[in-house]
């Protein structure tokens, strides 16, 4: 019974470790970009945008341990809502952005 536990402690711990490394990886990678300045910047923001929605599957899987195994349907619809709700409200936000740089420069 005991070694069961420690089995158990043991993959969970080898859990949280591979998705710490994994996050502290898509963090170091878009600083580096932005340090180093190798590519160009619009090059630099889509790897920085795809290295955060990596990164927000990683905290999913890792440390929320949602997954379409295990996870019940109405926790992955939830989730799926949330997303569609930052969704629209990001792409407003950068829309009024835009729209108000446009006016400015007009």
């Amino acid at each position: 019974m005991n070694d069961a536990h420690a089995d158990a402690a043991r993959r969970r711990l080898k859990v949280y470790l591979t998705g710490f490394v994994l996050a502290l990886v898509l963090t170091v990678i878009p600083f580096g970009l932005v340090a180093q300045g190798f590519f160009s910047p619009a090059l630099t923001i889509a790897a920085i945008a795809v290295a955060a929605v990596i990164q927000v599957l990683v905290h999913l899987r890792f440390f929320l341990h949602l997954d379409l195994k295990s996870t019940p349907r109405e926790n992955l619809l939830v989730l799926a809502f949330a997303a569609i709700l930052i969704g629209i409200m990001l792409g407003g936000s950068f829309w009024i952005m835009f729209d108000l740089h446009y006016r400015m420069m007009v």
